[in-house]
């Protein structure tokens, strides 16, 4: 959603969701600073609970190092779209060069300097494509079903910690977000339009 900044706090640093189900329903803290929600995500992380979801209207260090998140799986995805372009880039100049062979004053027909902007061309194609497409992979997108509990005030000035708790341990979550400066706790799924979001 615009403004807001989504990461979860599995082990691989990515919101999981059920793919299954068309809601994520959760338990979701709302809080006036960083520093609470921090707080309140290493509790939650102390607990042994996992599956959270950190919402906040602008990029945090404080976040990111209490959920434990990984480093993002997308430069895999540029790392082998710009490989297989270098790949792709010689290649086609070589197979061309050799279906339709241009003999001038001897110099050979595959000459690999020349191809080196031709393949140069496609690494960069190839990354930026590559990248586009892990992310929206990694994203999950479009998943436009999606229904979950959340707060427009994220994208101003508030934060949010959301976490689906295990069985029998909803009240623990509720208590561990109180106990950090939750200033309101909801539950209820809403779905938020970005007509509906403040700017």
């Amino acid at each position: 959603m615009a403004g807001t900044q989504t990461a979860g706090a599995d082990d691989s640093g990515r919101l999981r969701s059920d793919a299954a189900s068309q809601a994520r329903r959760g338990t979701l803290g709302v809080f006036d600073g960083v520093d609470a929600a921090a707080r309140a995500i290493e509790r939650l992380r102390a607990a042994k609970l996992r599956g959270i979801t950190a919402f906040s209207p602008m990029p945090s260090h404080d976040l990111e190092h209490a959920l434990h998140a990984g480093e993002s799986p997308v430069r895999i995805f540029t790392l082998v779209g710009g490989l297989t372009g270098t790949a792709t880039g010689f290649a086609l100049a070589s197979w061309t060069s050799l279906r339709w062979p241009l003999v001038t004053g001897g110099k050979p027909i595959i000459s690999i300097p020349a191809w080196v902007i031709i393949a140069f061309e496609l690494t960069i194609l190839f990354g930026a494509l590559s990248t586009v497409l892990g992310l929206f992979i990694q994203m999950r997108l479009p998943n436009r079903n999606v229904m979950q509990v959340y707060d427009p005030r994220f994208t101003s000035d508030h934060f949010g910690v959301l976490i689906t708790p295990p069985a029998g341990r909803a009240a623990e979550v509720r208590q561990i977000l109180h106990e950090s400066g939750a200033t309101e706790i909801r539950e209820q799924v809403e779905e938020v339009s970005v007509g509906e979001i403040p700017f």
